[in-house]
């Protein structure tokens, strides 16, 4: 029966989110023939019920009455017998996970460039696009939580494996800047939607794949490893005074372009939706719910309660505020991984919000200074995380101190210079959000990574704050 192949899969694969509790029983939502034959692909819907509670996510479920070794790894069972509405019966199928299979993950494109219904599942295309349909696939394999596939050098197709009924905010956000012809993102293609609960919902996203491109973490990594090269003494065996700007792979001349670029996003997403303004009292209540989170942080990791003095200062001087505070839809997850270097300048990718949130606090408004926020922090994150088990860290502490605080003002110089307004007021707020954001990183660490819990407690030692 499929139902029992896909229980025993679908729990050991990667972006599965139920792992570490067992799974009660597995059901087809829903499932639309997408291509009937040998090779055959099927859609399916599959809930996962776990503890009492449900979970659907998406499959594309290949047939084949004879596996080749390539797709082996992919295997899900053997499955029989069935038969495709006008396709071939056999006895015996051999399923597995088609995002694998370059024969037939065309038929994606395929689908989307006609504008094609299968079953309940709409394949779009947006107005006046194009699309290749002879591109051969490949599975990037660094996600956890979706499958992305990648055409030639062209497209590159997000398929949402764990899925929320509703729109996912990227497609509403990348379609919307499209349409005004914005600068720093990825030319969106196309996309795939059904109904869950009676509400549109995302399947997958097709956008421009960046191939002549550098993720903006590698980079500043690279910068980094620069620094830490360079000797601590001089030609003369005498100490060596050395500084980011000193380095050969000095970043900030990127960090500032960066910063214009997040303003310049900042100004698009404002003029293609709403926007409004948070009261001083919700603004104070904002402050509170800092401070709930931090009581709950220092509750589980007690290494914060050093710096909890330092923290309730920041959390303060929001109270202090007395203006509106201006929000607007914000990336909601911004950091150096989330941007892409190309030829001529950054691109800004996953407009997804926080993973794991729910979609309607990922479409909320919220302060732009919430990016800059996350921004300042991977920076921080650069610059420190190659100390962490090194035995010279604290030689090179400085090092990460002077690279982080160097980038962090460039970025925020470009932020300025691109049209992003940071007034005193600002400042005050986007500190807060610094800290809230290190807050929660020292939990996260703490739970995962507890020899890069150093990593975050670092900003609560930082002068100025």
């Amino acid at each position: 029966m499929l139902e029992e192949l896909l229980a025993a899969w679908i729990g050991r694969q990667r972006w599965f989110g139920g792992k570490g509790r067992p799974i009660d029983r597995v059901s087809i939502d829903s499932d639309a023939t997408i291509e009937a034959g040998d090779p055959g692909l099927r859609h399916l819907v599959v809930s996962v019920w776990q503890d009492g509670t449900r979970d659907r996510y998406q499959v594309l479920l290949g047939l084949r009455s004879d596996l080749p070794d390539r797709l082996k790894h992919a295997l899900i069972g053997v499955h029989g017998p069935y038969a495709f509405q006008d396709g071939p019966s056999r006895d015996e199928w051999y399923a597995y996970d088609a995002v694998h299979d370059h024969e037939l993950t065309p038929w994606l494109l395929e689908c989307m460039g006609r504008n094609c219904d299968w079953g309940t599942v709409r394949f779009r295309h947006l107005p006046d696009v194009e699309i290749d349909t002879s591109l051969r696939s490949l599975v990037l394999g660094a996600e956890q939580s979706n499958t992305s596939l990648v055409y030639g050098d062209t497209y590159i197709c997000k398929l949402f494996r764990r899925l929320v009924p509703g729109v996912n905010p990227e497609l509403e956000v990348i379609t919307a800047l499209a349409e005004r012809h914005a600068p720093h993102i990825a030319q969106p293609y196309g996309w795939v939607e059904t109904d869950l609960d009676g509400t549109p919902t995302t399947l997958a996203i097709t956008q421009e794949f960046l191939s002549n491109s550098n993720d903006g973490w590698d980079l500043a990594l690279t910068s980094v490893r620069d620094l830490y090269a360079m000797p601590f003494e001089d030609g003369y065996g005498e100490p060596a005074a050395v500084t980011a700007a000193d380095a050969g792979g000095d970043f900030a001349g990127e960090s500032f372009r960066l910063g214009c670029a997040t303003a310049r996003v900042h100004h698009e997403l404002a003029a293609a939706f709403p926007t409004d303004v948070i009261e001083i009292p919700e603004v104070k209540r904002m402050a509170e719910g800092f401070r709930r989170r931090l009581a709950r942080a220092v509750a589980e990791v007690p290494e914060l309660r050093e710096h909890v003095g330092t923290i309730e200062a920041v959390y303060h001087r929001v109270e202090e505020l007395t203006a509106e505070v201006p929000v607007q839809r914000v990336h909601g997850d911004y950091h150096l991984g989330q941007v892409m270097r190309t030829n001529t300048d950054w691109v800004v990718l996953d407009f997804e919000g926080e993973p794991g949130q729910p979609l309607s606090e990922r479409r909320a408004l919220s302060s732009p200074l919430r990016d800059v926020a996350g921004m300042l922090r991977s920076f921080d994150y650069a610059a420190r995380h190659l100390l962490a088990d090194r035995p010279d860290a604290a030689s090179l502490e400085p090092r990460a101190e002077d690279w982080a605080a160097r980038n962090r003002a460039a970025f925020l110089d470009g932020y300025v210079d691109g049209g992003g307004a940071i007034s005193p007021a600002d400042s005050a707020l986007l500190k807060a959000f610094e800290m809230a954001k290190a807050v929660y990183e020292v939990v996260y660490e703490a739970r995962n990574r507890p020899t890069w819990v150093g990593i975050p407690l670092a900003a609560f030692r930082r002068t100025g704050l």
